[in-house]
């Protein structure tokens, strides 16, 4: 029988349900906060445990706090999902099927492409190839800048990817859809689009950048974790994410206890 919810996993609950998603630090101090709020014990190192008894009472409404890994800096955040079936169709509420479908074939590029991004070319050029009905190039410009607002994709300097968000609501999908392409980063186990790939036709591991990064900080002779084969690649530097030092008493930056789904209503009618 689950443990019951008390006062500070409803507060954590409401926050996160008002912000959609919240960094791995955010979610920490946060924790911290809803504990202290209410009277509450606070292990600094409980938070999973902590999530564990709001999961459980989420789970008659497929609903699950999930934690996933930012392919840009390697930093954990954790989302509200519907784990019901997941489909891109479920989208349907807020997209058109030539929409879904821009986006499917969005999707299509982007996972299939060796760096895991696709050009703002390459996307507008999809406009031509769509079944349901073709759009002209500025409609297809405005719905790519509608799935970035939605953070289903990430846009920068004219390429795009898929979003922390999009990954971790899509795990499933992403895995069924892309058997043959997807695989999990070797260092972090997360689904990893943007990464390098061991060059051993017999091993073909991947690591997403950052943790290459880490993993081969200060090596000059880099050899692949799994097999030890020469890693050929560029090895990219580590870019520290800036300084996150939110009060205990306030969550910096997070939105806390204001209209339930104010923003997580876009999440809730996606997966309606």
């Amino acid at each position: 029988m689950a443990r019951p919810m008390t006062d500070s996993h409803r507060r954590f609950l409401q926050t996160i349900m008002c912000n959609g998603m919240i960094e791995g630090s955010k979610a920490q101090a946060l924790h911290r906060h809803c504990c202290e709020v209410h009277g509450v014990h606070y292990a600094h190192d409980r938070l999973d445990e902590f999530l564990g008894v709001i999961n459980a009472h989420l789970q008659p409404m497929f609903m699950h706090i999930r934690k996933g890994v930012s392919e840009e800096d390697g930093q954990q955040h954790y989302a509200l999902v519907n784990i019901a079936e997941t489909d891109i169709t479920r989208m349907a509420s807020d997209y058109s099927d030539n929409e879904l479908e821009l986006f499917r074939k969005a999707m299509d590029l982007i996972v299939d492409s060796e760096n895991g991004t696709a050009s703002s070319t390459d996307l507008l050029n999809l406009a031509d190839s769509l079944q349901t009905k073709k759009m002209k190039k500025k409609e297809t410009e405005q719905v790519l800048q509608r799935l970035v607002l939605d953070k289903w994709l990430c846009e920068k300097e004219g390429d795009y990817t898929l979003s922390t968000r999009c990954i971790i609501e899509m795990e499933g999908y992403i895995q069924r859809t892309y058997p043959d392409l997807v695989k999990v980063c070797n260092i972090c186990r997360s689904i990893a689009i943007q990464s390098q790939m061991c060059e051993n036709p017999h091993c073909g591991i991947k690591m997403h950048i950052p943790c290459v990064a880490k993993y081969f900080r200060g090596r000059t002779d880099p050899h692949c974790p799994s097999c030890n084969e020469f890693w050929p690649h560029e090895i990219p530097e580590l870019t520290r994410p800036p300084s996150q030092t939110p009060s205990p008493s306030q969550p910096r930056s997070v939105k806390e206890n204001t209209a339930p789904f104010s923003q997580g209503s876009r999440h809730k009618r996606l997966r309606r």
